[in-house]
């Protein structure tokens, strides 16, 4: 089975604590979130598996930002998510590599207006196996996209974050039907 690693959103002003709009860095780091993904990461290199690196972001001026939505809307008020700063800069400490793919969205889901789908075409893909931040936006967003393109969808959910333990929950729960929940030890082990 053709397996695609996704890592989404895993970028500065989201997950560090000095990043702009950081609600999840609490839980990111209490939860060893990076060092999850970068296991998975790891895993994924060893195995020849194909990674995607998912970020989100808006060119100067914010000509791509919805302003009238709840979620992007105050970017531009904050200066966040600004394509070409540290914000939208993937955290150092996550593995991300000079040759790897990286995709870059515009709105909540990694499919949408993005090159995602060409890339996974081009792989071959059936499987896609998710991590990001946050739990509730991008994976479960991309999550319910890729179900319905007909792809094989697994969470790992200890490798994505939230603003907090309930929300990442809830999340993963209103996933179960379209996905299969699990933990990095057991994808990689499997």
């Amino acid at each position: 089975m053709n397996r695609i690693l996704l890592v989404m959103d895993f970028i500065n002003d989201l997950v560090h604590p000095d990043g702009k709009i950081a609600r999840s860095s609490a839980y990111v780091k209490e939860y060893k979130v990076i060092e999850k993904a970068n296991s998975l990461i790891a895993w994924a290199r060893r195995e020849n598996i194909p990674i995607g690196f998912v970020t989100v972001g808006f060119s100067l001026g914010y000509p791509e930002c919805p302003l009238e939505s709840p979620v992007f809307g105050k970017a531009p008020e904050y200066r966040a998510l600004q394509l070409g700063e540290w914000g939208t800069a993937f955290v150092d400490t996550l593995d991300v590599q000079p040759s790897d793919v990286v995709i870059t969205k515009h709105r909540v889901s990694a499919f949408y207006g993005t090159k995602l789908s060409p890339f996974l075409h081009a792989q071959k893909a059936k499987h896609l196996i998710l991590c990001g931040c946050s739990t509730d936006m991008v994976v479960q967003s991309t999550a319910r996209d890729a179900h319905d393109r007909d792809f094989q969808v697994t969470i790992a959910a200890d490798a994505c974050g939230a603003i907090d333990a309930l929300t990442h929950q809830k999340a993963l729960d209103l996933c179960t039907r379209i996905a299969m929940i699990s933990d990095m030890k057991t994808i990689i082990e499997y």
